[in-house]
C-alpha cells in the first residue's frame, strides 16, 4: 500500500502543512483529499503499510523532519500520525515538545492545538491505559500458557514414552525440574502431566504409573481362550525411562 504525505504551505500566519495517508479504500482516500487538498502542495510518497511503526516509515519520518517550530500540521484524524491511535497520540505529543502545532479535523482530539491541553492529556492517558491493559492481558496469557506447558498457542504434545518416563521418575521422588531436565521438556509440561494423572481415577492412575507405552495391563483373570501360566502371573511391567 502506498502512503502519500501531502504538505502545502501558506495558511494563516503560520506555515501550515497537511498529511494524507492513502488507503486501499479509494473513498477513504478521497475523503482525506477533500478535507486537506486546499492547503496542500508538497507530496511525500512511501510504498509501505500504514501498520508499520513510525520508525519504519521513511516517508512519514521525512515529513515530520520537515516541520519546524511554529509550523502547523493538519491531519484528518490522530491515527494518521501512527499505525494506531496510541502511537498517533505519542507522535502528537512529540510535535508539541518541538513547538509544532497540530490541527485534527475529526476524532478523539479534534481541534487546533499548539500545546498540550486537558483533552489531549485525557486522550493520552486513555491510550496509555489501553496499552497497559493490552500488555497485562498478553503477559497473563503467556504466563497461563507456560503453566500449561506451552509458550503460546496449543499445549505441548508429549508422546506416550515421555509421559510414562515422567510418571515413573515422579514416583521415585524426583522434582519437577529434575524430571524436565531428564526428559527434555518444559517444567510446565511436566507439571501438567503429573496433575492430569493425579486427577484421574485411582485405577487409571495405576495403569499410567505401572504400564509402559508398549505394554498392556496384566489381569488376575485369564481372558477367554487363554491359559494363565506362572510366567504370566509373575510378569511385571515397567515404564521405559
Amino acid at each position: 500500500m502506498s502512503i502519500f504525505l501531502i504538505l502545502r504551505s501558506g495558511f494563516r500566519s503560520l506555515r501550515s502543512f497537511s498529511l494524507v495517508r492513502v488507503s486501499t479504500d479509494t473513498q477513504e482516500t478521497r475523503r482525506q483529499h477533500d478535507a486537506l487538498d486546499p492547503i496542500c502542495i508538497t507530496v511525500f510518497e512511501e510504498k509501505v503499510s500504514g501498520t508499520l511503526s513510525v520508525d519504519k516509515r521513511p516517508g512519514l519520518l521525512r515529513a515530520l523532519g520537515y516541520l519546524r517550530p511554529d509550523d502547523l500540521l493538519t491531519v484528518l484524524e490522530v491515527d494518521r500520525l501512527g499505525r494506531n491511535l496510541l502511537e498517533g497520540l505519542f507522535v502528537l505529543n512529540e510535535l508539541f515538545e518541538r513547538g509544532v502545532g497540530v490541527k485534527v479535523l475529526t476524532g478523539i482530539a479534534a481541534g487546533e492545538h499548539t500545546e498540550r491541553s486537558l483533552i489531549l492529556d485525557l486522550a493520552l492517558a486513555l491510550a496509555e491505559d489501553r496499552r497497559r491493559d493490552i500488555s497485562r492481558k498478553t503477559r497473563n496469557g503467556l504466563e497461563a500458557a507456560r503453566r500449561r506447558g506451552t509458550t503460546g498457542g496449543r499445549p505441548t504434545v508429549v508422546d506416550p514414552d515421555k509421559r510414562a518416563a515422567i510418571l515413573a521418575r515422579h514416583t521415585t521422588g524426583q522434582s519437577i525440574r529434575e524430571i524436565a531436565r531428564g526428559v527434555g521438556i518444559s517444567v510446565g509440561a511436566v507439571h501438567r502431566i503429573i496433575t492430569e494423572n493425579r486427577n484421574q481415577p485411582p485405577h487409571t492412575r495405576q495403569a499410567h504409573d505401572n504400564t509402559g507405552p508398549n505394554d498392556t495391563p496384566t489381569s488376575d483373570h485369564p481372558q477367554p481362550g487363554t491359559h494363565n501360566t506362572g510366567a504370566d502371573t509373575n510378569r511385571t511391567t515397567r515404564p521405559t525411562l
